[in-house]
């Protein structure tokens, strides 16, 4: 089975139909979702494509930059409310809770 038998392919294509995003926006937001679901292929694909519509090579990078950064902050909160709910001691040490 190829990615074209799947419900999910018409899915796609009237996602990307809608006119309230331009097609940047919409190449990025794509390319932060399939980098943070963590798929190769589609990952790839979608920077060939990405690059292939004119969109800066810096620009991408930035892209995977911010969506990293937003995963490692939910990560964070998650890890923080599980603490919490489990009433342990969440008081940071040795700077394990800070960015330098």
């Amino acid at each position: 089975m190829k990615f074209e038998d799947f419900a999910a392919k018409k899915m796609l294509e009237i996602a990307h139909e809608g006119d309230q995003l331009t097609d940047r926006e919409k190449q990025l937001i794509g390319l932060a979702v399939s980098a943070t679901r963590g798929c190769i292929a589609c990952s790839g694909s979608r920077i060939k494509r990405a690059i292939e519509s004119g969109i800066p090579w810096d620009a991408l990078i930035q892209a995977i930059d911010v969506a990293s950064a937003v995963n490692a902050g939910v990560t964070t909160a998650i890890a923080l409310q599980g603490i919490n709910k489990e009433g342990l001691d969440s008081t940071c040490v040795g700077g394990a809770c800070t960015v330098s």
